[in-house]
């Protein structure tokens, strides 16, 4: 196995909170830290012409990755790319309308459209991705580590039904219904091309992954044991079997499926993501201190003012408690409309509030 030549860490908050050992303070970054309340994003952007290039351009990718992390005292990136790059490979004409969001030219509603998917290659249909990865981890320098990411496969299964957004995805929903064997031939090979994107990013720099369930919580109980948790956990034990992969902590993030913490917990996962709309003394006490736990301010917090952030992080922090594997995020992606200083202000009191509260003696 060759040698890892890159530089060391500078800080490496992150990793240690996520293999839940002692740092000094509670490490925080920030879904969708690279993005519109940033005037240098939107000048990016703008220069770049379209968000699809913006994505695919790896030098522009890593532009938009860099510029939080030059802004605030945050203690990771994560690679600017977006869940839908599978399904796109894949060949179902990923398009972004105005005011609508993402949509597919070719979306999949039946056995017969399933069966012609195949998965693609990650260093050919998805080597943008990986070179974003690679030019930003040297960019980096090891200043902070970098997070790689995907879409869960039942999360991606709905934008490929579908077709677009929804808030319901009833047309994924009846297919499990009407289909069940479709369905899961279609998450199936989702889940397997997620296990083969995540060990490709890995390979190509990334020193932490996310599976992102943006849509588990549409889900009732055993629909989602069925079409969400098992995938999840499909991943988890993927990576943690593989050589080169095992090392690299693995966070899934299931919003909205808070009933289902402690099964996610015995996935093999190193940490899960937490919503805004349960206690971290809840889901510490639901997952029994198998897992680190990363959340859960209310987004809409950041556009509270500076007394009240630090008040609302001090709650999370609180309700977390005392010892290791707390890393401090939002419950979801921040939203266009937040000032970047009240960002500021979150992060330093993070820092602040955090420090001697992570002690511990790790496992």
């Amino acid at each position: 196995m060759p040698t890892d030549t890159r530089p060391a860490l500078k800080n490496d908050r992150l990793l240690r909170a996520l293999r839940r050992q002692s740092v000094d303070t509670t490490p925080i970054w920030i879904m969708r830290q690279a993005g519109r309340y940033l005037p240098e994003y939107r000048a990016t952007r703008e220069k770049a012409g379209s968000f699809l290039t913006l994505a695919k351009t790896p030098e522009l990718a890593c532009e938009v990755t860099l510029q939080p992390i030059r802004r605030f005292d945050l203690d990771a990136a994560i690679i600017f790319s977006d869940i839908l790059t599978i399904p796109d490979a894949m060949g179902l004409g990923l398009h972004f309308v105005t005011g609508e969001g993402p949509q597919f030219r070719n979306p999949v509603r039946d056995r017969a459209a399933i069966d012609k998917l195949g998965l693609p290659d990650m260093e050919t249909e998805l080597r943008y991705v990986m070179d974003a990865l690679r030019v930003t981890r040297r960019e980096l320098d090891g200043k902070v580590p970098l997070i790689g990411f995907s879409g869960s496969p039942w999360t991606l299964a709905c934008y490929m039904i579908e077709g677009h957004g929804s808030r319901d995805f009833g047309q994924a929903r009846a297919l499990g219904l009407n289909d069940p064997d479709a369905l899961h031939a279609l998450l199936d090979l989702l889940s397997r091309a997620v296990i083969d994107y995540l060990r490709a990013q890995i390979a190509a720099g990334a020193q932490a992954v996310m599976v992102f369930d943006s849509w588990g919580g549409l889900l009732g109980p055993a629909p989602y044991r069925e079409f969400s948790g098992r995938y999840l956990a499909r991943i988890a034990a993927a990576l943690a079997s593989d050589e080169a992969a095992r090392e690299v902590p693995v966070i899934l993030f299931s919003k909205g499926a808070n009933q289902h913490l402690a099964e996610l917990a015995d996935s093999g996962c190193a940490a899960l993501g937490i919503d805004w709309t349960v206690d971290l003394a809840d889901a510490r006490h639901a997952t029994a201190g198998k897992v680190a736990l990363q959340g859960n301010l209310d987004p809409a917090v950041l556009r509270a003012s500076p007394e009240v952030i630090r008040s609302e992080a001090a709650k999370v922090i609180d309700s977390y408690g005392d010892g290791p594997g707390h890393v401090f995020n939002l419950g979801h992606g921040i939203t266009p409309d937040i000032d970047p200083g009240k960002v500021a202000v979150l992060v330093d009191a993070v820092h602040d509030l955090g420090r001697g509260r992570a002690k511990g003696s790790g496992r």
